[in-house]
């Protein structure tokens, strides 16, 4: 019942922020999903005995988000800051582990939504299908390893997945894409909505394994407590933090082979 009443807030209000809200209040609710997602990462870092720099990652993230134009390529400097924080630590063994894990950080959180309002910029449609292709892989991918599953997809990870329930997975984004593009972006083809949604949810997929296998690792079951049934906002988001970029990378290898 939680998890029902949680989506039934959590849909609507996605989907209001990416297709009505004003541009400013869209780009103030992804820095708030920024910075939940990045506060758990942290929380997973911080119970793996590394330091977070945690303050200073809100500040480099958010400059990440909100600077203007080709200014957020000032991400190469993030291994400056990174080892130069880690020098804060007794231990450079574990400061350098500190500062790999702070730098990767920022990435994975930020610069994937940095990519996410990069789609929306495109238009509206790119982001909600960047994240969609998920939960419709989702989808097939549970009934499909409910009902076909055998072979552990990777098992010392996440028990539960099947190879099975991957490839239904792949299926079911394939079948969105192939609906959903063609009819509300113009000017793709069957064919490029199909190949971007197995490149979408195959990165999608590796999302959700590798914030499994940092919670493994921090030996926690979820990484936050904020969507009631669902855990935290890494949990419901770990896909599209991988997706977001990887479909605005094969929008931009797409535009330079045309």
């Amino acid at each position: 019942m939680k998890r029902l009443l949680t989506a039934a807030w959590l849909i609507p209000f996605g989907t209001y922020s990416i297709f009505s809200a004003p541009h400013a209040l869209f780009v103030f609710t992804v820095v708030l999903l920024a910075l939940f997602c990045f506060r758990e990462y942290t929380r997973l870092v911080e119970n793996q005995g590394l330091l977070t720099f945690s303050f200073t990652g809100y500040i480099a993230g958010i400059a990440l988000l909100i600077l203007p134009g080709d200014a957020w390529a000032s991400a190469a400097l993030l291994p400056v800051l990174a080892l130069g924080l880690s020098l804060r630590s007794d231990d450079f063994k574990t400061g350098f582990a500190s500062a790999g894990a702070f730098a990767l950080g920022i990435l994975y959180v930020f610069g994937a939504w940095r990519c996410g309002i990069a789609l929306h910029d495109k238009s509206p449609h790119w982001l909600f299908f960047a994240c969609a292709l998920n939960w419709a892989g989702d989808t097939g991918a549970y009934y499909t390893g409910r009902t076909f599953g055998k072979h552990k997809l990777a098992p010392g990870i996440s028990p539960g997945k099947t190879i099975e329930g991957a490839i239904g997975g792949i299926a079911a984004s394939v079948i969105f894409a192939g609906i959903y593009l063609p009819r509300f972006v113009s000017g793709v083809t069957i064919a490029q909505a199909m190949a971007l949604a197995i490149v979408g949810n195959l990165a999608g997929q590796i999302g959700d394994l590798c914030e499994s296998a940092l919670k493994r690792g921090a030996g926690m079951k979820d990484s936050g407590t904020m969507l009631a049934g669902h855990g935290g906002w890494l949990d419901r988001l770990d896909s599209s933090l991988f997706s977001m970029p990887t479909i605005y990378w094969a929008l931009l290898v797409l535009s330079r082979c045309q």
